[in-house]
């Protein structure tokens, strides 16, 4: 005669306990994308509904007159080619630099290494109207006043910083051993990092460059102090349909929608990289 002894049946989770994370989860994604859904709605219903005391959650009528009203109103191709520009240049030497600065906080050993990690905290902690006098008087000292170099060089001060410490967290996340390794196996300190640590690093890289392009591409109060309306922005462009007479609701709304699109590609292009970079180092073994 055998004896059988059954496992003990492991615990169900409580159905309704599911059923309210999936609750939450829905109620933080409809209000993270109402506005977005607003700012379309807004875009393809006529002018005279837009205004409407009694607004409607859908448009009676599609109409594209929005987007030709927004195209006409003022130059769009110039704001939109001078903030890609921006913000490219910008994410480039950001990830460049910042690369190179983040291995040398995370894999040397140098004096004032824990300044510089507390000093680039503290940039970040300040709020960036405080140097709005400052950066004008250098900009205009230094012949960069009205210039997108001048620009560029004024959201490297915010972007970069957080380029740095984003980066030194996904290099402190992978083993030492891995460098060492190559490097026993004949590779240079560069090329270890070249074959071992970048393509890890990459996906990480991607994140931060996302998030870069955004703040860039967004970015208002520092182009609309430094830029003259020649030389505008796509965001401070959005500025043209506030008037004297009043703002032009659904012309913005359908300018706002165009100025996503470069966003909405570049995420397409690039979200499983930006993925796994936003869990990379979230689980060791």
């Amino acid at each position: 005669m055998t004896s059988t002894n059954a496992a003990p049946a492991a615990p169900r989770r409580p159905r309704t306990s599911k059923v309210g994370w999936n609750l939450l989860g829905l109620l933080v994604f409809v209000t993270a994308g109402f506005p977005v859904y607003w700012m379309l709605n807004t875009a393809f219903k006529p002018a005279k509904d837009a205004i409407d005391p009694n607004p409607h959650f859908f448009p009676n009528v599609f109409t594209t007159e929005n987007f030709r009203r927004a195209l006409d109103i003022a130059d769009f191709w110039g704001p939109v080619g001078r903030s890609l520009i921006v913000s490219l240049v910008v994410v480039v030497i950001g990830i460049a630099v910042g690369m190179l600065a983040a291995l040398a906080i995370s894999r040397f050993a140098f004096r004032g290494r824990k300044i510089v990690i507390v000093g680039i905290l503290a940039v970040q902690m300040i709020p960036l109207v405080a140097m709005i006098i400052p950066v004008f008087l250098l900009l205009n000292d230094l012949g960069q006043y009205d210039k997108l170099t001048g620009l560029i060089i004024t959201y490297l001060t915010f972007i970069l910083p957080f380029t740095v410490w984003t980066l030194r967290g996904f290099i402190v996340n992978i083993p030492r051993e891995l460098e060492e390794a190559a490097m026993v196996d004949g590779c240079t300190r560069t090329g270890a990092f070249v074959r071992v640590v970048f393509p890890l690093l990459a996906p990480g890289m991607v994140a931060t460059s996302v998030y870069g392009f955004i703040q860039a591409w967004n970015e208002y109060l520092y182009a609309l102090m430094l830029m003259s309306q020649q030389n505008q922005t796509a965001t401070v462009w959005l500025g043209n349909f506030t008037t004297k007479n009043g703002t032009e609701y659904a012309p913005m709304m359908a300018g706002a929608t165009m100025m996503a699109v470069p966003i909405v590609i570049l995420f397409l292009l690039v979200q499983r990289k930006m993925a796994a970079g936003l869990t990379a180092g979230a689980v060791k073994g």
